[in-house]
């Protein structure tokens, strides 16, 4: 989503407004450009498309100034191009805005009846011009920026220049993260702690409904009634070496060879190493005492979400439904009376998940997050935190956060069905041992990728591929077509093997791509046979298994991928690597920008 970046300094700052700009790209953006106040008053680049287009338009049209703001937009209204690219002007005001402004059309219109002409089709425009009506007014700078904030209905996290020579940037948000950052002789605004990671660790993150006024050296906060109030500063976990794409030659080909030392990380943060029992901490008894769960999340992480549902019902004996957070509140959901929910997110700012969320939280059930962001909105409002020690992740589509996901979610259940006398000591630990093999098997996974590059230009070249599995590995076929689709824009659909006869075999026709995953388990000999009905309609089937099933597709495959011996709850966490290392191989074969695919943000902050 839309990245924000402020500072407030001694020195000049455009460089490093641009600095900021480059480690927000992992967000997605369509559009760029900053503004600065110079002495003589407030001037602004922008440029369509890449950060790049800026810097060049920066490098024909220089400016600077000790105090800016800058902007990464993801077109919500108005189409990606320059005259909607932020920062946003009305006379001596300039703003930057993440969200959306849900009555913006009333205000435009009230705006428009007092003389403010619009040159944009954004709804960001009118909190600049809001500002500058209360300016008009006579309110000072602060009274104008607070007047404007208290008009505005949505989600936002808005950062403004006021006046010619005014060296402050004002900040609020609402629904939507910012963080303040604190240095010597200057001080930050940003989306998050990773932009601001070259210039400060440390940070304070606003909470919802604050407003803070950012000068050289100190910062006001007020909360949501206005009051002034004191919050933490914190040093930020956020390492800029992990964001560096090293030997690789993008983040998503490096993010999915960080996974064994991802999983390793969480691994140990869950397993009571004197016992060999999973470990769960404030979420153990919310887990344990729930007569049903509740899993929300949106995109990878709902799929996650699936896959968990088959290890608490099947280990703990504990219903869960799975619900996709967008449609999770609208449609008046009958809530257990003594029940956890689990909110799963990589960035733990999800729009939609923040807002399903808080749903609960009103209905005072368990709440428990999911996240690889610990500062996050989720973090700090649910009950509980499992956290997936996955490390930065600036890849759009998800990969090692999907499985990191993937493992707490195994802990999870483990330690549910422990609490709850499904599983004896002895069978806890041989699930440990097995998930304790997760680092060496992922690594034994990724042995795989040159074949996967062989097989990524028939996907290239395909119009449609399909993904199937059966039971736990029917999640992973809608994660692998979702990969497919992010990254290349290719069509692809997953299914559940035994659906395919009710409908969608009828799309298959000679030389379709199918790709079938299927270790060995009980349902071996039924995928089997799904396998022989696509393969006499003239589909090419690709086989994901271990090598006790790999006799299974002898003649029946094109292709058949073999992965280790995929012990206990393993299978879907190691199944998940051929299918990321099959998608970024294909986008690779047609030239698409894998690591920031077209129209996606990793962090989806508007609804």
């Amino acid at each position: 989503m839309c990245g924000i970046v402020g500072i407030v300094s001694n020195r000049p700052v455009s460089a490093r407004l641009v600095e900021g700009l480059t480690r927000l790209e992992y967000r997605g953006y369509d559009s760029a450009g900053i503004a600065v106040v110079n002495g003589q008053g407030i001037v602004r680049r922008r440029a369509p498309g890449k950060i790049i287009n800026l810097q060049h338009e920066l490098d024909d049209a220089p400016i600077d100034g000790t105090c800016g703001i800058a902007h990464t937009r993801w077109a919500t209204h108005g189409r990606p191009n320059m005259e909607n690219a932020h920062p946003h002007r009305a006379g001596n005001v300039a703003i930057v805005h993440n969200g959306i402004i849900e009555n913006f059309k009333l205000l435009r219109e009230e705006l428009a009846q007092n003389g403010h002409v619009f040159a944009t089709q954004t709804d960001s425009e009118v909190i600049a011009h809001l500002i500058q009506h209360y300016l008009d007014k006579g309110l000072d700078a602060e009274d104008a920026f607070m007047a404007c904030v208290a008009r505005l209905e949505g989600a936002y996290a808005v950062a403004a220049l006021v006046g010619d020579t005014n060296q402050t940037v004002y900040a609020a948000r609402h629904g939507s993260p910012l963080v303040v950052g604190f240095g010597e002789g200057e001080m930050f605004v940003g989306s998050d702690a990773f932009a601001l990671a070259p210039f400060t660790k440390r940070v304070l993150y606003l909470e919802e409904g604050d407003s803070a006024v950012v000068s050289i050296d100190k910062v006001c906060v007020r909360d949501k009634t206005g009051t002034l109030v004191t919050r933490d500063i914190m040093t930020a976990s956020i390492s800029a070496v992990m964001a560096e794409k090293g030997n690789y030659r993008h983040f998503m080909e490096k993010e999915i060879h960080e996974q064994p030392e991802a999983l390793a990380r969480t691994m140990a943060a869950y397993i009571d190493p004197e016992n060999d029992i999973p470990t769960l901490g404030k979420a153990a008894p919310l887990l344990a005492e729930a007569d049903r769960l509740i899993a929300i999340a949106c995109g990878t992480a709902y799929l996650a979400a699936s896959v968990a549902k088959y290890w608490f019902e099947g280990l703990a004996g504990v219903h869960v439904e799975t619900d996709i957070a967008s449609e999770f509140r609208y449609r008046t959901p009958a809530l257990p009376k003594n029940g956890a929910a689990l909110f799963i997110s990589q960035s733990g700012e999800t729009a939609d998940t923040l807002a399903a969320m808080r749903f609960c939280n009103q209905a005072t059930m368990g709440t428990i997050g999911v996240l690889n962001a610990p500062e996050s909105s989720i973090a700090r409002e649910t009950d509980a935190v499992m956290r997936t020690l996955a490390g930065p992740e600036i890849g759009v589509a998800s990969t090692k956060a999907f499985t990191a996901q993937l493992a707490v979610l195994a802990m999870s259940a483990l330690g549910t069905a422990h609490a709850r006398g499904r599983l004896d000591d002895d069978q806890i630990k041989d699930h440990i041992k097995a998930l304790s093999q997760l680092p060496e098997l992922s690594q034994k996974a990724l042995a795989v990728k040159s074949q996967c590059e062989e097989i990524a230009p028939m996907l290239a070249a395909s119009k449609q591929t399909f993904f199937i599995g059966r039971g736990v590995y029917y999640p992973l076929a809608l994660e692998g077509a979702l990969k497919l689709k992010e990254v290349t824009y290719l069509p692809a659909e997953g299914y559940a093997a035994g659906e395919l006869k009710h409908g969608p075999i009828a799309l298959i026709e000679e030389g379709t791509p199918v790709v079938v995953i299927a270790p060995t388990d009980e349902l071996m000999e039924k995928t089997i046979s799904n396998v022989e009905e696509m393969a006499a309609r003239g589909a090419r089937v690709i086989a994901i298994t271990d090598e006790a099933g790999a006799k299974h597709f002898t003649e029946r495959a094109s292709h058949t991928i073999v992965l280790p011996d995929m012990p206990g709850l393993t299978g879907p966490i190691v199944c998940a690597i051929p299918l990321q290392l099959l998608a970024y191989f294909t986008a690779l074969k047609l030239g698409t920008n894998m690591d920031q695919p077209r129209n996606l943000a990793k962090s989806v902050t508007v609804e």
